[in-house]
C-alpha cells in the first residue's frame, strides 16, 4: 500500500539495451544453481573481477541478486541482454533477433541448447542493413498487441494489418506474428530514463512485495506509480529515496516496514519494471495505490481514482 509521467527508456519488453562503456555495464540476475565461478566462465571474466565489480567480500550469491558483469570478450556495443521467457528456445530467440543460434551460444559461452525462463542472454547484433520488410515474433505469456507494438516501435493498427487481425481478435502464447518494418524518422529520439541495475532490482523487489499474485498489468501499474513520483517535484529524486521515504513518521510502503522489500524479486516483476520504464502506464498517471480491504486510511480513500486493477485501486494525490 502507498500513501508523475510516461517515461521513455531503452528498457524494453524482455530486453535491456546496453551501450559499450556505459557505467551500468551488463546486468545479470542470479538464477537458482548459479555460482560466481560459473557466471564468470559464462561471460569470459574472472571471479575476482566479478567480486570487485560488485563489492563482494566472498563468493556467496543468491537467486535474484543483480550482478554487474565486466566481460573480457569483445561484445558488440549494440548487443542486448535478453531475459528468456517461458516457451523460448535458442532457435526462436535467434529468429526474433535475426542472428544465428551459434552466435548466441558463442556470445554466452553456452555448451548446449538448454535454457530456462529468467536466464539472461547477451544477444549479438544482427545485420542492420537487412532489406527485409518484416520479421517474426513468437507471442509470450502476458503479451498483448499493445505490448508487442510498443516493443517494436510500431502501431497496434500496423501490427493488426500485417497479421490480418480484426479489432476484436485475441492472441495466444506461441502464436507467430509478422512484425512490419518500422519507418524511422530522422528526427526521432530514443533517449530517456535509464535505471541503474540497483534501482531496477529495488523497484522489482517492491513490485514483487506489493503485487505478487496480482494481474501482470497491475504489477506494471505499481512500478509506474513509483516512476510517476520520480517525475513529481513533491517526491524524492531517486528510486531508493521514494521507496524508503518516511513522511510524518510513516513509511510510504508497507514492505519496507515489515522487511518484505528485502526478498528476491520475481521474474514477472523485473519484466513489469522494464515495461513501465518503456512507457506503459496502466495506472493512468497515478502516484499511489492501495488495497481497499487492507487499509482504513480515509485520506487515501478520498483521493481521485485513476483505475482499479485486481485488488488495487490507483489514485493521483
Amino acid at each position: 500500500m502507498t500513501f508523475k509521467k510516461t517515461l521513455v527508456s531503452s528498457l524494453m519488453l524482455g530486453v535491456l539495451t546496453f551501450t559499450a562503456g556505459a557505467v551500468y555495464g551488463q546486468v545479470y540476475y542470479v538464477q537458482p544453481g548459479d555460482s560466481l565461478y560459473n557466471i564468470a566462465a559464462r561471460y569470459g571474466t574472472s571471479t575476482t573481477t566479478l567480486s570487485q565489480a560488485n563489492g563482494l567480500n566472498n563468493n556467496q550469491i543468491y537467486p535474484g541478486q543483480a550482478l554487474n558483469i565486466t566481460s573480457k570478450s569483445n561484445t558488440s556495443s549494440s548487443s542486448v541482454a535478453y531475459t528468456v521467457l517461458p516457451g523460448d528456445s535458442l532457435f526462436l530467440i535467434a529468429q526474433k533477433f535475426g542472428v544465428s543460434v551459434d552466435s548466441i551460444k558463442n556470445n554466452n559461452n553456452l555448451s548446449s541448447d538448454y535454457l530456462w525462463a529468467g536466464k539472461q542472454l547477451a544477444i549479438p547484433s544482427g545485420n542492420s542493413s537487412s532489406s527485409s520488410n518484416s520479421s517474426r515474433y513468437l507471442v509470450q505469456a502476458d503479451d498483448s498487441l499493445f505490448l508487442i507494438a510498443k516493443q517494436y516501435g510500431i502501431t497496434v493498427a500496423a501490427l493488426r494489418a500485417a497479421n490480418n487481425l480484426s479489432s476484436d481478435a485475441t492472441i495466444y502464447p506461441n502464436q507467430s506474428l509478422t512484425i512490419p518494418k518500422k519507418t524511422v524518422s530522422s528526427s526521432s529520439s530514443s533517449t530517456g530514463l535509464q535505471l541503474s541495475q540497483n534501482d531496477a532490482e529495488l523497484l522489482a523487489r517492491l513490485v514483487t512485495a506489493e503485487s505478487d499474485g496480482e494481474p501482470f498489468e497491475g504489477q506494471v501499474a505499481v512500478a509506474a506509480t513509483i516512476l510517476n513520483r520520480l517525475q513529481d517535484p513533491l517526491y524524492p529524486k531517486t528510486i531508493a529515496g521514494i521507496i524508503y521515504q518516511v513522511d510524518n513518521g510513516r513509511y510510504q510502503y508497507s514492505p519496507v516496514l515489515d522487511g518484505r522489500i528485502n526478498q528476491p524479486a520475481s521474474a514477472s516483476a523485473y519484466r513489469a519494471v522494464q515495461l513501465a520504464c518503456s512507457g506503459w502506464d496502466p495506472s493512468n498517471g497515478a502516484n499511489g495505490f492501495y488495497n481497499p480491504t487492507k487499509t482504513s486510511n480515509n485520506w487515501v480513500k478520498s483521493q481521485p481514482v485513476t483505475v482499479s486493477i485486481g485488488d488495487h485501486i490507483f489514485f493521483n494525490s
